[in-house]
């Protein structure tokens, strides 16, 4: 099935044509998940001890530099520059107060830098620019480097999120080997993925997540023909600029399809403890915007943080129009409908274990 395109935004509404397509066809709801999984809240899950920063920013230049900012507590902090996404080791490259900032000049050598914030009292945080500057994928970005609403950070250079990376030149591979990425879970549905197929290096193995997969059936968690309505009505009353990804989101998580497709994105970022994880899909502000956010607030962090993270793609992909926060909060509306909360769906609706929610906490949270 090939994507339907928005007259409105011109958007690849690949979700939305499948869910109205399955609906034309009948599909039954489905009101029991597959798998059933004993669970415990995710409060019990434990993380590592906070750091001492409640907010921290790197931002490159335009001639390479970087200017890093940092809050906390602390009376110093120390800049080490290193090209290790764990901060190990590094060259001392500053010293400021618990609160400041500090311009450092960029390293021709380096594809990224990483520069750890070393506070004189409690744990160092790692930070740098979330972007790798791939021109064929512009969206590609860190999906780490938020604080969350228990004062951990979420590690970056460990998951990355982006546009399909079917135009990858050789450079731009050598980039993501560059990064330690050893893993891409691809989104995108069948036909996508035939016309534009992802353009990789050696020694980065390749994974289907679709999003659209018939594969596990045409089922739905609730009527499909009664989503459609209550998310045409809500796209109406809030002004959507486009209806169709109004109707598309809810439906990312009413259909059965999806849940398998997110369940295999969560456990593939717990299980690759080698290297580093980058997913996408044909834009990557939909179906990877909708996986960012589950992925940050199962992490803890604010939902304001989660939707700032959402929007950032207008800017990525320079399209004030990109995506509307409404759409975003149209499938958290479809958790609490569906599910009730949040824990739910992660647990009910992906089929997530506690030992797979506890494995994604630790290897990400700081």
């Amino acid at each position: 099935m090939r994507p339907v395109r928005s007259a409105a935004s011109g958007g690849v509404l690949a979700v939305g044509a499948t869910a109205l397509l399955l609906m034309v066809i009948g599909a039954a709801p489905a009101y029991a998940t597959p798998t059933a999984r004993s669970h415990t809240a995710l409060a019990a899950v434990q993380a590592p001890a906070a750091v001492p920063f409640t907010s921290a920013q790197a931002v490159r230049g335009a001639t390479g530099g970087y200017t890093l900012t940092w809050a906390s507590p602390t009376q110093q902090v120390s800049v080490y520059e290193t090209s290790d996404p764990a901060g190990a080791g590094g060259v001392l490259v500053g010293t400021g107060p618990g609160t400041g900032s500090l311009s450092v000049p960029g390293d021709s050598t380096q594809v990224r830098e990483y520069f750890r914030l070393a506070p004189d009292a409690g744990s160092p945080l790692v930070i740098t620019d979330r972007s790798l500057g791939i021109a064929s994928a512009k969206n590609l970005r860190d999906a780490g480097g938020y604080r969350t609403t228990d004062g951990h950070w979420v590690r970056m250079g460990l998951v990355y999120r982006s546009n399909k990376l079917s135009n990858l030149s050789q450079t731009e591979q050598q980039v993501l080997l560059s990064q330690g990425i050893n893993r891409d879970v691809d989104l995108r549905n069948i036909q996508e993925r035939a016309d534009e197929p992802d353009v990789l290096p050696a020694g980065i193995a390749y994974q289907v997540a679709d999003v659209e997969s018939l594969s596990h059936g045409v089922t739905f968690h609730e009527d499909a023909f009664t989503s459609l309505i209550e998310a045409l009505a809500a796209g109406l009353l809030e002004g959507s600029g486009d209806l169709g990804q109004s109707i598309a989101y809810p439906f990312m998580v009413n259909f059965v399809g999806a849940d398998y497709a997110y369940h295999d994105l969560l456990t593939a970022i717990s299980s690759d403890t080698s290297g580093a994880v980058v997913f996408h899909c044909s834009a990557g502000k939909d179906r990877t915007g909708w996986g960012t956010a589950v992925l940050l607030t199962l992490l803890g962090v604010a939902r304001s943080t989660v939707e700032a993270d959402y929007l950032a793609s207008n800017a990525y992909l320079g399209d004030p129009d990109a995506v509307e926060v409404a759409w975003l909060r149209s499938s958290f509306a479809e958790v609490d409908d569906l599910y009730g909360s949040f824990d739910n769906y992660l647990h009910k609706g992906l089929m997530l274990d506690d030992a797979t929610i506890a494995a994604i906490r630790a290897r990400l949270l700081v």
